[in-house]
């Protein structure tokens, strides 16, 4: 398991889950995200996740992008 505030650069499919999103990563397992902005046009895609883990598999994101 990753330490809090560990920097997380990851792949993986972008998911809504009611009023928020986690990534399945590539990896297994998911993180729970905190999004600066609802990127709606990349969910259900493959995307990569930069950001901070700051919780049990909760990373806050600067950002997903396309992979």
């Amino acid at each position: 398991m990753a330490i809090i505030g560990t920097r997380i650069d990851e792949t993986g499919m972008l998911i809504r889950d009611g009023g928020g999103f986690y990534l399945r990563r590539d990896l297994g397992g998911r993180y729970l995200l905190a999004l600066p902005r609802t990127p709606v046009d990349l969910v259900e895609k493959r995307v990569r996740l930069v950001g901070t883990l700051v919780g049990d598999d909760l990373v806050d994101a600067d950002g997903v992008a396309p992979a």
